[in-house]
This record gives C-alpha cells, structure tokens and sequence, in this order.
C-alpha cells in the first residue's frame, strides 16, 4: 500500500461487519460505526483487482461536502470525520483513516434505494424504450437518449447482495416495503436533495443526471446514510458539449465501463487488471468532479 492506495483495511481492534465493493465498515461500539472508503473500484458489479489512487478519498470528501450543504433537508449519520476526533485506538491507523473515512451513527437501513432520474439514460432509457415506461412512470413520446425530463422521477430499487444486480421496482412496490407515511417522506428529501445539488452543480458545469441515496432510521428519525452525490453513486456529464440524441461523457467510471465493453469483458469475475493509463484518466475524472464541485484540494 502507498501513501495514496488503500485496497483493504484490517483494524484489529474493532469487529469488521462489512466489506463491500468499496467501504469496509466496523462496529466501534453498539451506536457508533467507523466507515472507511478504500480506492477499490467496480464496474458491473465486478470488483476490479487494482484500485485507482486517491479515489477513496475523492467520494468521502465529496459527501461530506453534499451532507454538509444539505443539512437543513435532512439529518445524516456524521460524528466526525477527524481522525483526532476519533477514539484513542484508532489513532495509529490516521495515514489510512485521515481523508478517506467518518465516525458515524449506526442506524437502521431502509431496504431500498433511492434513485432520482432527472435525465433519460441507463437503465432508464432501455425501460423507456421497451415500455415508454420508467419504473411505472409513464413518459412522453419521442424521447432522445440523454434528454432531461420535465420533472425528475423517483425511481426506487430493490438492494442486492454484492455481486448481485440492484432490481428497479415501482412507487407502489416502495410503499408496500415502507409504508406510505415514510415512503412518502422518503421520496420528498430525495427529490429535494437532488434538485438543490442539480441546480449547485450546473452552475459549476457539471449536470448530475441520475444519483442514488441510502436512508435509514434512528428510531423513528429519517437520517441520510452511506454516500452522497459522488461519481460512484451519480452519472456526473459536463455541461460542455452536451447534447441529447447520444450517450455523453462523463466524470464517473463511465470511462472505466466504456473501456471494459472494448475490450468484450463478460462483466463476470475475476477482472481483468486495470492499465495504468485506465487507471489514470479514471482517477483525473473523479478529481475533477471534486474540484470543479467543492473549489477545494483534496484532503490528503
């Protein structure tokens, strides 16, 4: 591991609960998680087998700074994200903890995903096509690929386990996995979240055009969770040159998936190993994205 690679923690002193595609997460105690964002990358739900520097780094400061603006929409799960603000024992691993991970509050996680569409792509656009429908949404005809829609779309997902594929399901479908009081609540903050952090980004030149937010329960508090707003979790464009009709480019591992299809990987594991140049333009997106989004350098 270098100064800027982290692929996999091991805190001996804390129970791991978790290691995902990207974050290993520990129990600090029965109310306090510890969340640690390592450089390691997917794509097609395939966990590649080199990680891409910084990134770790990228999307933790970049929801700390969504949490932060967003604060008034909803509470989130920080406690701190200062190692020094940290228990004692954790203070030996600050040059892996520093930047790149948060002390949070351990809430209850809701069992679905909170998309929000504000453009037709993806896997929107290829459920549009085949039923003019997205996620039960009916849209109108003759939508181009990558045309913003006229109001965003609440568009939930089902949570599948790693290596498994998230499945899109209806408002209704939500409803009957929450209730209608929360999923109601629920769909309010994302569309809200999302159409503060569209209109913030798109005067810096970034359109988000999808993105995805976990919520959980503290009780019966509604809290925002996990990450915010990064290119892991979003379809970042630049304003710059976009155009409806086509695919755009992107400030996410876009770049990283366009370069797997060239090459006919069969998006199951084991990976092939990322190229360096790969690996490099990847990072420059997503340190871009941060740049151009927080108007700060990275903590490193």
């Amino acid at each position: 591991m270098s100064k800027n690679h982290l692929i996999e923690t091991d805190i001996k002193e804390l129970k791991l609960l978790s290691r995902g595609k990207v974050r290993d997460i520990y129990e600090v105690d029965a109310e306090t998680l510890l969340i640690i964002t390592t450089d390691r990358i997917s794509a097609y739900d395939v966990i590649m087998p080199n990680p891409i520097e910084d990134k770790g780094k990228i999307l933790n400061q970049i929801t700390l700074f969504w949490m932060e603006m967003c604060k008034d929409i909803i509470p989130n799960h920080l406690i701190a994200s200062n190692v020094e603000n940290y228990p004692e024992v954790l203070h030996k691993y600050k040059d892996q903890l520093q930047g790149r991970s948060v002390l949070v509050k351990r809430a209850k996680p809701l069992p679905i995903e909170c998309i929000v569409r504000g453009y037709i792509t993806g896997s929107g656009w290829k459920d549009y096509l085949a039923t003019g429908k997205v996620s039960g949404h009916a849209l109108p005809k003759g939508l181009k690929e990558s045309d913003m829609l006229e109001h965003p779309l609440f568009t939930p997902s089902t949570k599948a386990d790693l290596g498994e594929h998230d499945e899109n399901i209806t408002v209704d479908k939500a409803m009957e996995m929450l209730g209608s009081d929360l999923l109601e609540k629920v769909q309010d903050v994302t569309l809200s979240i999302y159409n503060r952090a569209r209109d913030y980004a798109r005067e810096r030149g970034i359109i988000i055009a999808d993105t995805k937010f976990e919520f959980g329960l503290i009780g019966d508090e509604l809290i925002i969770i996990d990450e915010v707003l990064t290119p892991d979790s979003s379809r970042f464009w630049p304003v710059e040159g976009y155009k409806a009709g086509q695919s755009q480019p992107s400030f996410d591992k876009q770049f990283l998936r366009d370069w797997l299809t060239d090459i006919n990987f069969n998006k199951q594991p084991p990976a092939p190993e990322i190229p360096e140049n790969i690996a490099s333009k990847t990072r420059e997106k997503y340190l871009e994205a941060f740049k151009l989004l927080t108007s700060s350098e990275l903590d490193a």
